[in-house]
């Protein structure tokens, strides 16, 4: 083969260390590059108008093949201050061919396009592309994110739009409707409750008859028998004449709660002004006087008779006229916690489901007794022989009317009621947990707009550096050959590859 046809492959990350080993280059080249920049930098400063110049003097790094087009655009452009010696007049030439003449001493400008070629295949060039790719898995991830909070937002709101229907409310004006169900639903819903409790009577009586007590299940019986009366009712036994229920109020989070219970009679020292300009001193000492009591102008006072005979107090009520009523509360008013039902007054509620677990345990462990396949352990339910009707079907029957009426009166909407009733904060407390839904519903559309935003700015920012990788990978492929053909003229032409670029 001939010698002029044997390429020379030279790695283009190792290129400068070649040059310096090759003695093509100093190893002290770097030292006298600063001169070429500062020379080029005050050159630049006085350029004519040209197109070209101006695209190349706007690119990347000014090497000295940039040099050399830049004295081919002079001599066209300073044309006419060149002498009959061939020598340009213009001080724009001269500072540029004194550029090219320092570059070529030593090939200066050999060993700074290895480095730039290197720098921009080992730095700038990946630079980049890890920089454009790092932007675009920033932008997916923004993408995820929405459609993270998207599927996230709409769990939120079926939540919300659940706990609404639940609670029985548009959610137009969440607590006016609650505090309206109050007063419109809650009434009817104690007294299905009670209504359901019918089924209970001899479910009730097996269980009387197996703990052998009459007393038992107090409230279930109560309800049984009379309704969801008064708690009035079920103490003393005997319907009230007037219900005098407690009225219900409502603080909002905006009342001042700052009342700390204590009197305020003014600005005048804790003094009481009945309107007669005869105002009490409540801190004056109290000062009593010995002597009659006085029972108001005009009145009869108390005196011995005048035969002087004391008072006789054997008189007779009948005679007197004075008629005591009998013992009890009959015709009496239902205040306070006695004016509610037995099922709406929180402790005999409680008492009244208290009842109700004790029923469905019992049947729980009779149903638990009939299916077992040891007959032995029905010994302690043989008095309870004399109903005809105590199988496991029938109490499986029993238990499942008890757990209906369970149901109904832990109903949840209905506990939510009963605390909005007896609390004057809790419709509060509970408005504003339902709407924090709408508030998280909020947040996430916030939080989804700004990633979306962030997402299309990453994105734009990612093509934006696209032309910019573009441009240095073509300077680079450029520079590239440019070495390559300089480096071959040094052995003969023969055809040089630097490899290892990845351009």
């Amino acid at each position: 083969m001939n010698e002029a046809d044997i390429p020379i492959d030279i790695a283009a990350g190792k290129l400068l260390d070649w040059l310096i080993s090759r003695r093509i280059v100093d190893k002290n080249w770097h030292l006298n590059i600063r001169n070429i920049r500062n020379k080029i930098s005050n050159a630049i400063t006085d350029m004519p108008a040209h197109d070209e110049l101006l695209q190349l003097l706007s690119g990347a790094h000014i090497n000295y093949f940039h040099c050399l087009r830049i004295v081919d655009i002079l001599k066209t452009t300073e044309a006419d201050s060149k002498n009959v010696f061939g020598r340009y007049g213009s001080q724009r030439m001269k500072d540029w061919q004194e550029i090219v003449k320092m570059y070529e001493k030593d090939n200066i400008y050999l060993a700074e396009a290895a480095q730039i070629l290197v720098r921009n295949i080992s730095y700038e060039i990946p630079g980049i592309r890890k920089q454009i790719k790092h932007l675009e898995q920033l932008s997916d991830e923004a993408e995820k994110k929405v459609e993270d909070l998207e599927r996230s937002e709409k769990v939120v709101l079926a939540e919300y739009q659940n706990m609404c229907k639940h609670l029985g409310v548009s959610g137009e004006n969440l607590r006016q409707e609650l505090v309206d169900k109050v007063f419109n639903d809650l009434p009817g819903m104690l007294t299905t409750v009670a209504s359901s409790v019918t089924p209970l009577k001899k479910t009730v009586e097996l269980y009387a008859t197996f703990v052998s007590d009459v007393e038992c299940l107090p409230l279930l019986k109560h309800v049984l028998a009379k309704g969801n009366t008064t708690v009035y009712e079920y103490v003393y036994g005997e319907p009230p004449l007037a219900i005098e229920e407690p009225p219900v109020k409502f603080v909002t989070e905006q009342a001042n709660a700052a009342d700390d219970g204590t009197i305020d009679f003014g600005d005048d020292g804790g003094a009481i002004d009945f309107g007669d300009g005869n105002a009490i001193d409540l801190g004056a000492p109290v000062e009593l006087e010995v002597g009659d009591i006085d029972w108001g102008a005009g009145a009869d006072v108390i005196e011995p008779a005048a035969d002087g005979n004391a008072i006789d107090f054997s008189i007779s009520l009948e005679e007197s006229g004075i008629v005591v009523e009998e013992d009890g509360n009959l015709g009496g008013t239902a205040k306070g916690e006695e004016a509610y039902t037995v099922l709406d007054a929180q402790q005999y509620r409680d008492r009244f489901i208290n009842d109700l677990l004790e029923l469905q345990a019992f049947l729980k462990m009779r149903l638990h007794q009939l299916g077992s396949a040891d007959k032995a352990q029905m010994l302690t339910f043989t008095m309870m022989d004399n109903f005809a009707a105590h199988d496991e079907k029938s109490v499986a029957g029993m238990l499942a009317e008890v757990e209906v009426v369970y149901t109904g009166v832990t109903d949840e909407l209905m506990q939510h009621l009963l605390q909005i009733k007896h609390s004057s904060v809790y419709v509060d407390i509970l408005t504003s947990n339902v709407k924090q839904k709408l508030s998280s519903i909020e947040k996430m559309k916030e939080t989804a707009k700004m990633k979306k935003e962030k997402s299309v700015s990453f994105r734009q920012q990612s093509v934006e550096l696209k032309p910019t990788q573009t441009k240095i990978v073509e300077q680079t492929k450029t520079l590239q050959g440019q070495i390559e053909k300089d480096i071959s003229k040094r052995y003969k032409n023969r055809p040089v590859n630097l490899y290892g670029t990845n351009l």
